[in-house]
């Protein structure tokens, strides 16, 4: 496949994570009577992640996520010619939805960036005001959580067919866990696209989002692959 058809579907795989996953915070989490909640928004990212998978993983291995090809690259799943090239397509693609979301919610009286447009961050930024260190763990591992099964999900001894079940189901999971930590990231496309909008202490506090999720993420894949290879 042509890297300039990877990068294509890489660019519209993480425009919908984007649009899908923070648009769901940003319009449908809280809105009145019907609100999707915390849990409704979790579920969003992972089915955004789910149907992608499905969509393009047989064209670019639907990444959508710097810290994923990061991880995969760690993991000697993914070559480091592509690194840079996937995780600008990611960029772009997460700031396209971003701005998409923000043409739509721009729509509704009384929208104002100061509720944070999906934004992460931490300390007085965080939902919960956790601090920075327990936002810094909390990224890091649910960054390496996700590389192990991202990996293993898509080992080729695992059950064929059901690895964008087994990782769409694990976004949700992470998202469960550290909506309040973070406004969960793991990905620091997703993280930059909403920050663009938002300025301020959302691109203040950007520089955690980029450095926890790719530690977290190269560290996950260096790991499963050790464990896959002590197995054989």
């Amino acid at each position: 496949m042509p890297l300039s058809k990877k990068l294509a579907a890489e660019f519209f795989g993480t425009f919908w994570l984007v649009l899908g996953g923070c648009g769901s915070a940003v319009l449908a989490a809280a809105f009145p009577n019907v609100g999707i909640g915390l849990l409704g928004v979790a579920f969003a990212f992972g089915l955004t992640v789910l149907t992608m998978a499905f969509a393009i993983g047989h064209i670019s291995g639907c990444h959508l996520n710097p810290a994923v090809s990061v991880g995969l690259w760690a993991g000697g799943r993914f070559p480091a010619g592509e690194v840079v090239p996937y995780i600008i397509a990611q960029v772009i693609g997460a700031i396209a939805g971003a701005g998409i979301l923000y043409l739509i919610a721009s729509g509704k009286a009384g929208f104002d960036l100061a509720g944070g447009f999906a934004s992460n961050g931490y300390a007085e930024h965080s939902p919960g005001h956790y601090s920075l260190t327990a936002s810094i763990v909390s990224e890091v591992v649910m960054s390496f959580m996700f590389l192990f099964v991202i990996m293993g999900a898509t080992d080729d001894r695992a059950p064929k067919g059901l690895a964008p079940i087994a990782i769409g189901l694990c976004l949700t999971l992470i998202h469960l866990i550290s909506i309040p930590v973070t406004n969960t990231s793991v990905n620091p496309a997703r993280s930059t696209g909403p920050a663009l909008f938002v300025g301020g202490w959302a691109l203040q506090q950007l520089w955690l989002f980029w450095v926890a999720p790719l530690i977290g993420g190269g560290l996950g894949g260096i790991v499963y692959r050790w464990v896959a290879v002590s197995q054989r």
